[in-house]
C-alpha cells in the first residue's frame, strides 16, 4: 500500500535496488543485502495476504540498515523520508550520534 492509498504487489527487485543504491561503494556485501531482502520478505510474507502499507517496510528496511551501516541508513532513509532540507538531515544524522533513549532500547533489543 503506497502513501497514497493505491495498492501495488509487492516488488522484491525494486527493494533490493533502492538498498543496492543506498550502499554503493559500502562496504555491505551483496549475499548481505539479499538475505536483508528475503528476511523482510519473509516476515511481512507471514502476515497473510494483506495489503502493507510500503511505510512499514521502509521502517524495516532503515531498522536493519542503522544497525548494518549507518552512511547506508542516511542515504536510503533521505530518499524514504524526503528530506525537504538540510535541517531534517542534520537531524536524522544528529539522532544517530545521540540515540533516544527509545532508539537505544530498540537497538539493543535487535
Amino acid at each position: 500500500m503506497k502513501r497514497d492509498g493505491r495498492e501495488e504487489p509487492f516488488d522484491r527487485q525494486k527493494l533490493l535496488l533502492g538498498i543496492t543504491i543506498a550502499a554503493h561503494k559500502r562496504p555491505i556485501p551483496r549475499e548481505d543485502i539479499e538475505k536483508m531482502v528475503d528476511e523482510i520478505e519473509e516476515g511481512f510474507s507471514d502476515l497473510g495476504n494483506v495489503a502493507i502499507p510500503s511505510k512499514n517496510i521502509g521502517e524495516e528496511v532503515m531498522k536493519r540498515l542503522k544497525t548494518m551501516d549507518e552512511v547506508t541508513y542516511v542515504r536510503f532513509a533521505s530518499v524514504y523520508r524526503a528530506f525537504k532540507g538540510k535541517d531534517e538531515f542534520l537531524k536524522e544524522v544528529k539522532d544517530l550520534k545521540n540515540p533516544s533513549k527509545e532508539q537505544s532500547r530498540v537497538l539493543k533489543n535487535h
